[in-house]
């Protein structure tokens, strides 16, 4: 009986053992999943607040290219600061769709932001929720909402910025989707944490010449995309010329100030594409702290600075291209993606 006893006693204390393991593993695994989530949230923080510093840095550097003093760099956040303490002025010919895009057209970039590397080379929480061709999609649907909420109003400049942005769009897709076609045969994926890795994974792919192709159809698409010269000039006040940003002409208050906020996050987020997953991922943060997290952060924000200083050079010493020149220019871009992943097939 007493031997019963001992062996019993033995059993208890491995099902006691066995109890606390499964309960620590528990607790790191929600500690892990909660850091996961916690680190996304900071990647979400840093597009809403660096999106118009990038902005503004832009705008501050070309100025001082031209000999000019230009605005502070800080400008964008005092105008966003007064829209949104500004009245909002709405036609009542419009319909739900204008009130409802400055919405769309914010959100859309903080959900792509969930899912592409801006601070970490690791998955976070919302990592596997979509991939580069969903990031995409979810992208021009805060364009497509723009485009009828410039043709709404039934203002004629707004429809007329609206056909030339949809023709410009309609260009771009295609090339969009050859440069992820491409990617998928690289990394044998279009998830952005897998594919960053594969350009530096050996170092030699960083040179090859797929990607070196791919490098320059995408930054292409950015400076159609984000209505940057040669395809738009952002700092243009005629109506007539104006591409992108005719489709914000009606709105007022917060409104505006959503759209406009909206226009530098995405082209923010395009930036974290570019330079994390289709150029390199360093600098981003391989330690699962907030330390290392936040010290991604400063390193970031170098990268895009040199990647401003690229633009700078680039709407510098080009001119804004003619309405039917932009087509010219896309299918540049068109025919560069085609050649990456040509080479990328005959040239492994």
């Amino acid at each position: 009986m007493e031997k019963e006893t001992g062996q019993q006693r033995r059993w208890n204390r491995k099902a006691a053992e066995h109890a606390v393991y499964a309960l620590n593993n528990e607790t790191k695994r929600q500690i892990h999943m909660f850091n996961r989530i916690l680190f996304n949230l900071v990647q979400v923080f840093v597009v809403m607040a660096f999106a118009p510093l990038a902005s503004g840095v832009l705008s501050r550097l070309k100025e001082r290219v031209q000999s000019k003093r230009g605005p502070s760099i800080f400008q964008p956040y005092r105008d966003l600061w007064k829209l949104f303490h500004k009245d909002e002025i709405v036609s009542e010919e419009s319909s739900w769709i204008f009130r409802f895009t400055p919405y769309i057209v914010f959100v859309t970039p903080i959900f792509v932001a969930l899912l592409i590397p801006v601070l970490t080379n690791y998955p976070l929480f919302f990592a596997f929720m979509g991939d580069m061709i969903g990031g995409g999609f979810v992208l021009a649907l805060g364009g497509f909402f723009a485009t009828l909420a410039a043709v709404d109003t039934a203002n004629p400049y707004g429809p007329m910025g609206a056909s030339r942005t949809r023709m410009v769009g309609f260009l771009a897709e295609p090339v969009f989707m050859i440069v992820f076609f491409t990617v998928s045969f690289v990394a044998g994926s279009t998830i952005p944490y897998i594919v960053q890795e594969k350009w530096v994974t050996p170092l030699a792919n960083f040179f090859t010449p797929a990607h070196v192709l791919l490098m320059l159809a995408f930054l292409m698409l950015i400076l159609a995309e984000g209505g940057r010269i040669p395809v738009d000039n952002p700092t243009g006040h005629f109506e007539l010329a104006m591409i992108d940003e005719s489709k914000s002409l009606e709105y007022s208050g917060r409104g505006f100030a959503l759209m406009k906020w909206g226009g530098q996050m995405k082209f923010f987020v395009l930036m974290c594409i570019f330079l994390n997953v289709l150029v390199t991922p360093w600098g981003l943060a391989g330690g699962q702290t907030i330390g290392a997290v936040l010290l991604a952060i400063p390193l970031v924000l170098f990268k895009i600075f040199c990647f401003l200083l690229v633009l700078v050079v680039i709407e510098s010493s080009l001119s804004k291209l003619r309405l039917f020149r932009i087509t010219e220019f896309l299918g540049a871009a068109f025919i560069t993606s085609v050649a990456a992943m040509i080479t990328r097939v005959f040239l492994p």
